[in-house]
Protein backbone atom coordinates (compact mmCIF):
# COMPACT_ATOMS: atom_id res chain seq x y z
CA UNK A 1 0.00 0.00 0.00
CA UNK A 2 1.11 3.35 -0.54
CA UNK A 3 1.23 6.31 1.47
CA UNK A 4 -1.29 8.10 2.17
CA UNK A 5 -2.51 11.37 4.32
CA UNK A 6 -5.05 13.52 5.54
CA UNK A 7 -5.07 17.02 6.62
CA UNK A 8 -8.13 19.05 7.43
CA UNK A 9 -9.09 22.76 8.41
CA UNK A 10 -12.29 23.95 10.15
CA UNK A 11 -11.52 27.92 9.22
CA UNK A 12 -8.74 30.69 9.60
CA UNK A 13 -9.76 33.71 11.92
CA UNK A 14 -10.90 31.66 15.12
CA UNK A 15 -11.92 33.31 18.06
CA UNK A 16 -9.59 34.72 20.61
CA UNK A 17 -8.49 32.33 23.16
CA UNK A 18 -10.57 33.75 25.58
CA UNK A 19 -13.87 34.30 23.74
CA UNK A 20 -14.37 30.69 24.60
CA UNK A 21 -14.80 28.55 27.52
CA UNK A 22 -11.90 25.37 27.56
CA UNK A 23 -15.06 23.31 27.05
CA UNK A 24 -16.62 24.83 24.22
CA UNK A 25 -12.40 24.55 22.50
CA UNK A 26 -12.49 21.21 23.74
CA UNK A 27 -15.54 20.32 22.05
CA UNK A 28 -14.05 21.98 18.49
CA UNK A 29 -10.67 20.20 19.02
CA UNK A 30 -12.81 17.06 19.67
CA UNK A 31 -14.84 16.89 16.22
CA UNK A 32 -11.74 17.91 14.63
CA UNK A 33 -10.73 14.82 15.70
CA UNK A 34 -13.88 12.98 15.16
CA UNK A 35 -13.63 14.53 11.38
CA UNK A 36 -10.02 13.42 10.74
CA UNK A 37 -10.78 9.69 12.30
CA UNK A 38 -13.81 9.60 9.64
CA UNK A 39 -11.62 10.57 6.79
CA UNK A 40 -8.23 8.10 8.02
CA UNK A 41 -11.20 5.05 8.17
CA UNK A 42 -11.60 5.25 4.58
CA UNK A 43 -8.49 5.69 3.55
CA UNK A 44 -6.50 3.18 6.11
CA UNK A 45 -9.33 0.82 4.97
CA UNK A 46 -7.64 1.19 1.30
CA UNK A 47 -10.42 3.69 0.15
CA UNK A 48 -10.63 6.35 -1.83
CA UNK A 49 -9.20 10.08 -1.53
CA UNK A 50 -12.84 11.58 -2.76
CA UNK A 51 -14.24 9.17 -0.10
CA UNK A 52 -12.04 10.40 2.56
CA UNK A 53 -12.37 14.12 2.34
CA UNK A 54 -16.06 14.14 1.96
CA UNK A 55 -16.51 11.70 5.02
CA UNK A 56 -14.27 14.16 6.46
CA UNK A 57 -16.26 17.48 5.96
CA UNK A 58 -19.08 15.65 6.31
CA UNK A 59 -18.22 15.77 10.36
CA UNK A 60 -17.40 18.78 10.83
CA UNK A 61 -20.72 20.40 8.62
CA UNK A 62 -22.61 18.49 11.24
CA UNK A 63 -21.12 20.29 13.96
CA UNK A 64 -22.03 23.57 15.48
CA UNK A 65 -18.66 25.12 15.98
CA UNK A 66 -17.86 25.55 12.35
CA UNK A 67 -19.27 27.69 9.55
CA UNK A 68 -20.54 25.01 7.51
CA UNK A 69 -24.00 23.41 7.42
CA UNK A 70 -25.21 23.23 11.00
CA UNK A 71 -23.97 26.38 12.62
CA UNK A 72 -23.70 28.32 9.27
CA UNK A 73 -23.07 32.03 8.86
CA UNK A 74 -25.93 34.27 8.11
CA UNK A 75 -26.39 36.62 5.24
CA UNK A 76 -27.62 40.20 5.87
CA UNK A 77 -31.59 39.22 5.20
CA UNK A 78 -30.48 36.65 8.30
CA UNK A 79 -30.91 33.51 6.09
CA UNK A 80 -28.33 31.06 4.95
CA UNK A 81 -26.88 30.50 1.77
CA UNK A 82 -24.68 27.47 1.58
CA UNK A 83 -21.60 26.77 -0.79
CA UNK A 84 -19.63 23.33 -1.30
CA UNK A 85 -17.41 21.79 -4.03
CA UNK A 86 -15.33 18.74 -4.32
CA UNK A 87 -12.43 17.84 -6.57
CA UNK A 88 -10.99 14.53 -8.01
CA UNK A 89 -7.84 14.96 -8.74
CA UNK A 90 -7.52 11.24 -11.07
CA UNK A 91 -9.51 13.10 -13.83
CA UNK A 92 -10.20 16.84 -12.89
CA UNK A 93 -13.51 15.99 -12.62
CA UNK A 94 -15.84 18.22 -9.98
CA UNK A 95 -19.23 19.29 -7.97
CA UNK A 96 -20.21 21.97 -6.61
CA UNK A 97 -23.49 23.50 -4.97
CA UNK A 98 -23.74 27.70 -4.22
CA UNK A 99 -26.60 29.47 -2.46
CA UNK A 100 -28.46 26.20 -1.19
CA UNK A 101 -30.79 26.73 2.04
CA UNK A 102 -32.20 23.26 2.64
CA UNK A 103 -29.38 20.42 1.89
CA UNK A 104 -28.02 19.25 5.35
CA UNK A 105 -24.44 18.14 3.87
CA UNK A 106 -23.87 20.07 0.87
CA UNK A 107 -20.63 18.44 0.28
CA UNK A 108 -23.05 15.38 -0.86
CA UNK A 109 -25.08 17.16 -3.16
CA UNK A 110 -21.63 18.10 -4.79
CA UNK A 111 -20.13 14.98 -4.88
CA UNK A 112 -23.87 13.78 -6.42
CA UNK A 113 -23.50 16.38 -8.94
CA UNK A 114 -20.17 15.96 -10.20
CA UNK A 115 -21.21 11.89 -10.39
CA UNK A 116 -24.43 12.89 -12.28
CA UNK A 117 -21.95 14.46 -15.05
CA UNK A 118 -24.35 16.96 -16.44
CA UNK A 119 -22.70 20.14 -14.96
CA UNK A 120 -20.18 21.40 -12.47
CA UNK A 121 -22.10 23.94 -10.29
CA UNK A 122 -25.45 24.41 -9.68
CA UNK A 123 -26.86 27.13 -7.43
CA UNK A 124 -30.67 28.30 -5.13
CA UNK A 125 -33.50 26.34 -5.86
CA UNK A 126 -32.34 24.16 -8.95
CA UNK A 127 -29.50 22.63 -6.25
CA UNK A 128 -31.77 22.37 -3.41
CA UNK A 129 -34.23 20.10 -5.86
CA UNK A 130 -31.78 18.20 -7.69
CA UNK A 131 -30.21 16.99 -3.54
CA UNK A 132 -33.87 16.15 -2.80
CA UNK A 133 -34.27 14.18 -6.35
CA UNK A 134 -31.22 12.36 -5.37
CA UNK A 135 -32.12 11.01 -1.99
CA UNK A 136 -29.99 13.50 0.18
CA UNK A 137 -31.42 14.85 3.62
CA UNK A 138 -33.18 17.67 3.09
CA UNK A 139 -34.04 20.16 6.17
CA UNK A 140 -35.92 23.26 7.22
CA UNK A 141 -33.44 26.17 6.79
CA UNK A 142 -33.58 26.95 10.35
CA UNK A 143 -32.06 23.87 11.20
CA UNK A 144 -28.58 25.38 10.64
CA UNK A 145 -29.08 28.71 12.92
CA UNK A 146 -27.26 28.40 16.16
CA UNK A 147 -27.36 31.45 18.45
CA UNK A 148 -23.37 31.97 18.08
CA UNK A 149 -24.29 32.88 13.97
CA UNK A 150 -27.27 34.91 15.33
CA UNK A 151 -24.86 36.99 17.50
CA UNK A 152 -21.96 37.17 15.30
CA UNK A 153 -25.00 38.35 12.74
CA UNK A 154 -25.85 40.98 15.24
CA UNK A 155 -22.15 41.83 15.82
CA UNK A 156 -21.26 42.55 12.26
CA UNK A 157 -24.35 44.68 11.67
CA UNK A 158 -23.34 46.72 14.74
CA UNK A 159 -19.99 47.37 12.74
CA UNK A 160 -21.47 48.31 9.57
CA UNK A 161 -23.98 50.79 11.02
CA UNK A 162 -20.28 52.22 12.67
CA UNK A 163 -18.66 52.42 9.92
CA UNK A 164 -16.09 49.72 12.21
CA UNK A 165 -16.54 46.65 9.51
CA UNK A 166 -12.82 46.37 8.64
CA UNK A 167 -11.74 46.31 12.16
CA UNK A 168 -13.71 43.10 12.70
CA UNK A 169 -12.62 39.99 14.35
CA UNK A 170 -12.20 37.53 11.46
CA UNK A 171 -14.12 34.95 13.76
CA UNK A 172 -16.91 37.46 13.25
CA UNK A 173 -16.65 37.59 9.61
CA UNK A 174 -16.60 34.02 8.18
CA UNK A 175 -15.20 30.56 8.30
CA UNK A 176 -15.26 27.50 5.92
CA UNK A 177 -14.20 23.87 6.42
CA UNK A 178 -12.37 21.57 3.96
CA UNK A 179 -10.45 18.53 3.76
CA UNK A 180 -7.48 17.48 1.56
CA UNK A 181 -6.09 13.24 0.62
CA UNK A 182 -4.09 11.58 -0.92
CA UNK A 183 -5.09 7.43 -1.20
CA UNK A 184 -3.03 4.16 -1.41
CA UNK A 185 -3.46 4.43 -5.03
CA UNK A 186 -1.56 7.80 -5.61
CA UNK A 187 -5.01 9.93 -6.31
CA UNK A 188 -5.56 13.29 -4.76
CA UNK A 189 -8.96 14.73 -3.79
CA UNK A 190 -10.23 17.70 -2.04
CA UNK A 191 -13.39 18.98 -0.61
CA UNK A 192 -14.39 22.53 1.28
CA UNK A 193 -18.10 23.70 2.03
CA UNK A 194 -19.07 26.80 3.97
CA UNK A 195 -21.97 29.20 5.25
CA UNK A 196 -20.12 32.48 3.88
CA UNK A 197 -19.35 35.10 5.92
CA UNK A 198 -21.33 36.61 8.68
CA UNK A 199 -23.83 39.42 7.32
CA UNK A 200 -22.84 38.65 3.40
CA UNK A 201 -25.11 40.28 0.50
CA UNK A 202 -28.03 38.26 -0.01
CA UNK A 203 -26.70 36.23 -3.61
CA UNK A 204 -23.00 36.55 -2.87
CA UNK A 205 -20.89 33.74 -3.66
CA UNK A 206 -17.45 33.18 -2.74
CA UNK A 207 -14.71 30.82 -3.59
CA UNK A 208 -15.94 27.67 -1.88
CA UNK A 209 -17.42 26.29 -4.68
CA UNK A 210 -15.36 27.81 -7.46
CA UNK A 211 -13.17 24.57 -8.76
CA UNK A 212 -9.34 26.24 -9.16
CA UNK A 213 -10.03 28.98 -6.11
CA UNK A 214 -11.10 27.71 -2.90
CA UNK A 215 -10.99 23.83 -4.04
CA UNK A 216 -9.01 22.27 -6.17
CA UNK A 217 -6.85 18.65 -6.75
CA UNK A 218 -4.66 17.40 -9.26
CA UNK A 219 -3.00 13.93 -9.43
CA UNK A 220 0.96 13.83 -9.14
CA UNK A 221 1.00 17.59 -7.97
CA UNK A 222 -1.54 18.69 -4.98
CA UNK A 223 -4.65 19.11 -3.44
CA UNK A 224 -5.76 22.17 -2.02
CA UNK A 225 -8.84 23.87 0.21
CA UNK A 226 -8.97 27.48 1.47
CA UNK A 227 -10.49 29.58 3.96
CA UNK A 228 -10.45 33.64 4.03
CA UNK A 229 -12.06 36.26 2.43
CA UNK A 230 -13.11 34.03 -0.46
CA UNK A 231 -13.03 37.47 -2.83
CA UNK A 232 -9.36 37.37 -2.96
CA UNK A 233 -8.91 33.40 -3.41
CA UNK A 234 -11.06 34.02 -6.43
CA UNK A 235 -8.77 36.69 -7.92
CA UNK A 236 -5.45 34.57 -7.16
CA UNK A 237 -7.54 31.43 -8.23
CA UNK A 238 -5.43 30.16 -5.29
CA UNK A 239 -5.70 26.32 -5.76
CA UNK A 240 -4.73 26.32 -9.20
CA UNK A 241 -2.07 28.87 -8.09
CA UNK A 242 -0.40 26.43 -5.35
CA UNK A 243 -0.54 23.79 -7.64
CA UNK A 244 1.00 25.47 -10.59
CA UNK A 245 4.13 26.44 -8.41
CA UNK A 246 4.97 23.55 -7.32
CA UNK A 247 4.05 21.59 -10.90
CA UNK A 248 6.23 24.65 -12.76
CA UNK A 249 8.46 26.43 -10.65
CA UNK A 250 9.03 22.94 -8.48
CA UNK A 251 8.51 24.89 -5.26
CA UNK A 252 7.62 22.59 -2.13
CA UNK A 253 4.44 22.85 -1.04
CA UNK A 254 5.04 24.41 1.85
CA UNK A 255 6.45 27.43 -0.33
CA UNK A 256 3.72 27.46 -3.04
CA UNK A 257 1.44 27.64 0.14
CA UNK A 258 2.87 30.05 2.14
CA UNK A 259 3.62 32.38 -0.82
CA UNK A 260 0.37 32.99 -1.62
CA UNK A 261 -0.78 33.11 1.98
CA UNK A 262 2.06 34.96 3.52
CA UNK A 263 2.52 37.21 1.27
CA UNK A 264 0.17 37.66 -1.64
CA UNK A 265 -3.29 37.50 0.04
CA UNK A 266 -1.85 38.92 2.72
CA UNK A 267 -0.36 42.12 0.97
CA UNK A 268 -4.29 42.90 0.98
CA UNK A 269 -4.71 42.78 4.78
CA UNK A 270 -7.29 39.96 4.72
CA UNK A 271 -7.25 36.83 6.44
CA UNK A 272 -6.36 33.71 4.75
CA UNK A 273 -5.50 29.99 5.20
CA UNK A 274 -5.30 26.65 3.60
CA UNK A 275 -4.85 22.93 3.90
CA UNK A 276 -2.37 20.88 0.68
CA UNK A 277 -1.47 17.64 0.35
CA UNK A 278 1.52 16.83 -2.17
CA UNK A 279 1.55 13.90 -4.30
CA UNK A 280 4.38 12.86 -2.11
CA UNK A 281 2.26 13.12 1.21
CA UNK A 282 3.39 16.31 2.21
CA UNK A 283 0.92 18.45 4.13
CA UNK A 284 1.01 21.99 4.46
CA UNK A 285 -1.21 24.50 6.74
CA UNK A 286 -0.08 28.25 6.71
CA UNK A 287 -2.73 30.84 7.87
CA UNK A 288 -1.85 34.62 8.22
CA UNK A 289 -4.77 35.20 11.26
CA UNK A 290 -4.06 34.57 14.98
CA UNK A 291 -5.26 30.91 14.29
CA UNK A 292 -7.05 28.18 12.32
CA UNK A 293 -8.95 25.30 13.39
CA UNK A 294 -6.91 22.53 11.69
CA UNK A 295 -5.26 18.78 12.39
CA UNK A 296 -3.60 15.79 10.25
CA UNK A 297 -2.90 12.57 10.54
CA UNK A 298 0.94 11.29 9.97
CA UNK A 299 1.82 8.77 7.98
CA UNK A 300 2.41 6.54 10.98
CA UNK A 301 -1.01 7.19 11.92
CA UNK A 302 -0.75 10.00 14.87
CA UNK A 303 -3.47 12.63 14.57
CA UNK A 304 -2.80 15.84 15.47
CA UNK A 305 -5.38 18.58 16.07
CA UNK A 306 -5.23 22.91 16.57
CA UNK A 307 -6.37 26.01 16.72
CA UNK A 308 -4.10 28.71 17.19
CA UNK A 309 -0.14 27.86 18.21
CA UNK A 310 -0.19 24.91 20.11
CA UNK A 311 -0.58 21.46 18.92
CA UNK A 312 -2.53 18.96 20.42
CA UNK A 313 -1.86 15.04 19.76
CA UNK A 314 -4.69 12.70 19.70
CA UNK A 315 -5.20 8.89 20.80
CA UNK A 316 -5.34 6.76 16.94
Amino acid sequence: MGKIALAIHGGCGVMAKLDLSETDWAEARRDLGLSLKAGWAVLSAGGTALDAVEAAVVVMEDSPHFNAGYGAALNTDGKHELDASIMDGRNLEAGGVTLVRRIRNPIKAARKIMEAGDAILLGGDAADAFAAASGLDMVEPDYFTTERRVNALAAMKAHAAAGTAAKASESEKHGTVGAVALDAEGHLAAATSTGGYNNKPAGRIGDTPIVGAGTYARDGVCAVSGTGKGEYFMRYAVGHEVASRVDYLGESLEQASGKLIMEDLKSHDIGAGLVAVGADGSIAAPYNTDGMFRGWVTSEGKFFVATHDEVFALPA
